[in-house]
């Protein structure tokens, strides 16, 4: 076992080397250093999307053997019944499903209900997702063209957010987890540009999205505090999922055996599900369970200002939810 002064530096010399930290290097070290021991979710009731591939049925295996009742989010409903086949042998449940289609808005609005209809919810977790190359726009909840990246990414996980508030409330020591990306570091709000609508490309339409998601945590901690709710955001590293080696084939080929495999990059998404509130506190970005910088580059960091006027962009977007505040 080291001591806590050495494993803190020993962290913070991986970190600031990027690619070990980003790799599987970086939890193969870091779970030694502190000595990592599996989260205690038993009981407790999660609301995951994106569940069926990737990082996210990496996750809801791992939560469902460790004991936490799950509800699967997502579009495809053959994918999910084959999901609660694999699950049911694995825990004691309940599992159930909501399925919903982040990009088009009647479908979120559906399962809005369906989340703020629910007696408690301990978490609610935003992993769904893609990266597209080609921009794409769908309708949003008021008819407003919204680009689809920031659609996903964004808009349908704050009315998700908004409307689960009630049963968030009820449930004990809860949170909300939303997936992001270590993309996110490179990129500034870009309040003139929330939907890339100049230069677009899939990884800066992903990283600018990623980015908002990161400063929405915050905001949504602020807000959700009074409720006894924190709010969490987290980046899995560089890990193989197939939408990394779909999207960005040639990263998945220079990388290769470094990559994460899909269960360590999601490790900090269900280690978040469980800590206690004294480990976590009531926000923050978290990479290896350890709080992170938001921010390495000051042309990245958001200000007060430009954080409360995207906020209200945002809101705006979504068709202006509940606001906890109001």
């Amino acid at each position: 076992m080291y001591s806590k002064q050495v494993s803190a530096v020993a962290d913070g010399v991986l970190d600031a080397l990027i690619v070990p930290s980003f790799t599987r290097i970086g939890p193969a070290i870091r779970s030694r250093l502190f000595d990592w021991t599996e989260p205690d979710v038993a009981g407790r009731k999660i609301a995951l999307t994106g569940p069926t591939s990737g990082l996210g049925k990496a996750a809801a295996l791992r939560l469902a053997t460790l004991g936490a009742e799950l509800v699967l989010i997502a579009r495809n409903p053959t994918k999910l019944d084959g999901l609660l086949a694999e699950l049911e042998p694995l825990g004691d449940g309940p599992f159930t499903s909501i399925e919903m289609d982040l990009s088009d808005f009647d479908s979120v609005a559906t399962a809005a209900r369906q989340l703020a209809g629910m007696s408690r919810l301990d978490a609610l977790v935003h992993n769904g997702g893609a990266l597209h190359n080609q921009r794409q726009t769908v309708d949003g909840p008021r008819g407003t063209e919204l680009e689809l990246t920031l659609a996903t990414h964004v808009v349908a996980p704050f009315v998700l957010t908004a409307a689960a508030v009630p049963a968030l409330q009820n449930g004990n020591d809860a949170r909300v987890i939303t997936m992001s990306s270590g993309g996110m570091y490179g990129k500034a709000v870009d309040l003139s540009d929330l939907q890339t609508e100049s230069g677009y490309t899939g990884t800066l339409a992903y990283a600018k999205a990623k980015r908002i998601q990161v400063d929405l945590t915050g905001l949504w901690a602020e807000r959700l505090q009074p409720a006894g709710i924190s709010a969490h955001a987290m980046h899995p590293g560089w890990a193989a999922t197939p939408g990394v080696t779909e999207a960005l084939p040639g990263f998945d080929k220079i990388l290769g055996p470094l990559l994460r495999t899909p269960d360590e990059g999601a490790d900090t998404l269900v280690w978040l599900c469980g800590a206690s509130p004294e480990e976590i506190g009531t926000d923050g970005f978290w990479l290896d369970r350890r709080r992170r910088p938001d921010a390495y580059l000051p042309r990245t960091r958001t200000s007060k200002r430009k954080q409360a006027e995207l906020w209200e962009a945002i809101n705006e977007l979504a068709g202006s939810p509940l606001d906890p505040l109001n």
